[in-house]
């Protein structure tokens, strides 16, 4: 996760730079529930509204619930599938808060209702996150249901309005891009505290669908035309978003934009504080280079309905070990997991573009696992990074010099 906000505050009130922080364990974004009352183009865990065998029971939750507090796990973002289809969701958050993790919903919405959100209230959620797709017709074609954004809505409204820190979740493709603008105007008039942008990753629906989604109705001729409109989107809704952030940090507004799923965002924030102020590009680089980069497999964990660990949350198709057989901490640290020993590695071996780079130690490799769907090598370069070779100083670099 890119959190834009804490390097905009950096331009107005600048910090010492110091080493890079790893928190004592990984966050976890635990995937109870893989039932869902949505059906999502860009689902990555690709739910339904129906029970799927062999889900961990409420006891087995708890269990490794106390296994995650053991290894210092310090967050728990529960979600699915829609989390609150789960018949013991409030048993599990309240149980993980008086634990005293960091707890985290991740919801689509539709579900929170004047019926219950008096318990969301009462569990003392640290965060609830509610997805948006875009205004009205883009969501529900997104979300495959009519109804969805307004119910959508209204659930966030009845979150913010019962105390709970709310914030909005918007996935960028090709076919909604034109309506971040009016989300993020939605954001400040609604009073919502937090903007969360994801870039497009190859999992699930959102791999199977990654062409229609990437291109939507525009034509194009070749895929090099549709990969070209789609960076051209998203440098265009990068640059509205950190105008829009930086603006706030002026102001002195506490409101939080972050990106996540393309950390090549923090190079293109490098080259947009080059343009505008220079003479903070050298402290924003050495703040960049202590965040680092992709986290997944160090500092990003998942656990996905039947147990199983994988490296985050798009990594769905590769599991590590499940936890009804292991201790969490065991897999997470069994390096002799090649995947795992590649992800842990500083710098990662990457090659092409990647290797190349002369920010790796800033966005550290970005997304593996868009590399992995589209070549079938964890290292390869990403084909999602919207830069251009000269934004990145690449240099080329010869194969045999690569480590693997």
């Amino acid at each position: 996760m890119f959190r834009v906000s804490q390097f905009m505050r950096e331009l107005e009130r600048p910090t010492p730079p110091g080493p890079r922080r790893d928190p004592p364990g990984p966050v976890v974004i635990w995937n109870l529930v893989r039932r869902c009352n949505l059906t999502c183009k860009h689902c990555y865990s690709i739910s339904a509204d129906k029970d799927f065998p062999g889900e961990l029971s409420t006891d087995e939750v708890f269990r490794v619930m106390d296994d995650l507090k053991d290894f210092r796990v310090p967050v728990l973002i529960l979600s699915g599938g829609e989390p609150l289809l789960r018949p013991d969701i409030f048993d599990i958050a309240g149980r993980a808060k008086a634990m005293g993790f960091y707890v985290g919903l991740s919801s689509n919405g539709t579900l929170i209702e004047a019926g219950n959100v008096a318990r969301i209230a009462a569990v003392g959620f640290d965060y609830v996150g509610i997805s948006l797709d875009g205004l009205r017709d883009t969501h529900d074609r997104f979300r495959r249901k009519q109804g969805a954004f307004d119910a959508a809505l209204n659930g966030l409204r009845l979150a913010r309005d019962a105390g709970a820190k709310v914030g909005m979740r918007f996935t960028l493709t090709r076919d909604n891009a034109h309506d971040f603008p009016a989300l993020l105007d939605l954001m400040e008039t609604e009073g919502i505290d937090k903007f969360y942008l994801s870039h497009l990753n190859y999992a699930g629906r959102g791999n199977k669908n990654r062409t229609r989604l990437a291109i939507g109705d525009v034509p194009v001729t070749t895929d090099a035309d549709a990969e070209d409109a789609h960076f051209r989107a998203t440098r265009a809704a990068m640059d509205l978003l950190f105008e829009r952030c930086y603006r706030h940090a002026r102001a002195g507004r506490p409101l939080e934009y972050v990106t996540g799923n393309n950390d090549a965002d923090g190079v293109y924030l490098l080259d947009w504080v080059r343009r505008r102020f220079p003479e903070r590009a050298a402290h924003i680089r050495r703040k960049l280079t202590q965040w680092g980069g992709n986290a997944s497999g160090v500092n990003v964990a998942n656990i996905d309905n039947l147990g199983l660990v994988h490296p985050d949350t798009m990594w769905w198709d590769y599991p590590l070990g499940n936890v009804r057989e292991r201790a969490f901490g065991e897999i997470w640290n069994d390096v002799s997991e090649p995947l795992m020993a590649g992800l842990k590695q500083h710098p990662r071996p990457v090659s092409g573009r990647c290797g190349g780079c002369g920010h790796l130690d800033i966005c550290n490799g970005n997304s593996r696992v868009r590399a992995w769907h589209t070549t079938g090598d964890f290292w390869a370069e990403d084909p999602g990074c919207y830069l251009t070779d000269q934004e990145i100083g690449h240099r080329a670099v010869e194969p045999e010099t690569m480590e693997y």
